[in-house]
């Protein structure tokens, strides 16, 4: 009885206090991640030699060229230029310069633990390490499993992490080729206390948090959805974005660590509706603030 109440006393709090608002055509698709857990160690040593690197100190926010304003660096000459892809990072061009904050034992892994933002390490002693994301690149983030999809490389319905993971794995190069068509690259730091951190700077919470594009969908508010996939059904809060959330109702759910959050996450491909629970009146101004006339 207490567990009911409980319920029926939150419902009425979103109901009474919250407008709920459709944007757009309110169409929906979420996505979703967790919080992986790979080989690492604090010091290279034989089997854990892949660099995880700290912010680089020639990082920066510069006008370009072209009139844009975003991540950069500066060259010999004093132009802002793009900075280094994932490529010529991987390739050296940050080796030597301390930046070192772990080492993972596998390429593949960290790759994945990039997309996902944030990830704990198991060094070889057992403990844990816990890393978050720190800092980006400033290039475009490409999703690997669409490149793939796109190719007629995996079957209908196959682009989830394990498929893709599995047809990395089976190349070569050890899907070095695919990786680096995606330019974007993370750099981290290590989190301690509770975590990972969401875009608020506060731990995000499995199952609760959604990561949202906040040019459409203010970050701290609740979000109301109802997809094909049921388990992502129901109300969540925008406490994080990410490079490929974009869009007026483009999802990413968070479903926390271990074995079950991964499989939740790596398959989660989900469509349906969405609705932004906004307090009471905020509706109201917006459209008052729009019909200002602007001089």
């Amino acid at each position: 009885m207490a567990a009911l109440a409980n319920f029926q006393s939150a419902a009425a709090f979103f109901r009474e206090r919250f407008e709920w608002v459709r944007v757009g055509e309110g169409k929906a698709f979420a996505t979703g991640y967790y919080e992986p857990e790979i080989a690492g160690s604090r010091t290279t040593q034989p089997g854990y030699e892949v660099p995880i690197y700290r912010t680089p100190t020639d990082l920066t926010r510069c006008a370009k060229a072209d009139g844009t304003n975003g991540r950069g660096r500066i060259d010999e000459t004093g132009a802002c230029v793009l900075y280094y892809t994932r490529a010529e990072i991987e390739d050296g061009a940050l080796a030597g310069k301390g930046l070192e904050l772990a080492w993972a034992a596998d390429p593949i892994d960290l790759f994945f633990l990039q997309i996902q933002g944030s990830g704990r390490l198991k060094l070889p002693d057992g403990s844990v390490m816990r890393i978050g994301y720190a800092e980006q690149n400033g290039r475009d983030y490409i999703a690997v499993g669409r490149l793939l999809r796109e190719r007629g490389l995996l079957p209908p319905g196959g682009a989830n992490m394990k498929a893709i993971t599995a047809w990395m794995r089976a190349q070569p190069d050890g899907g070095k080729s695919l990786m680096r068509e995606n330019l974007s690259y993370i750099f981290f730091k290590e989190l301690i206390g509770p975590g990972p951190l969401g875009a608020l700077g506060l731990p995000v919470t499995p199952r609760v948090t959604v990561a949202a594009d906040p040019l459409f969908i203010p970050l701290g508010a609740p979000v109301f959805v109802d997809f094909d996939r049921n388990e992502a059904d129901g109300l969540w809060v925008a406490q994080d974005t990410g490079g490929a959330i974009k869009g007026a109702n483009r999802f990413d759910t968070f479903w926390g660590a271990g074995a079950e959050a991964e499989h939740i996450a790596g398959g989660m491909s989900a469509n349906g509706t969405a609705l932004i629970l906004l307090p009471k009146g905020s509706v109201a101004r917006i459209e008052a603030a729009r019909a200002r006339p602007v001089y």
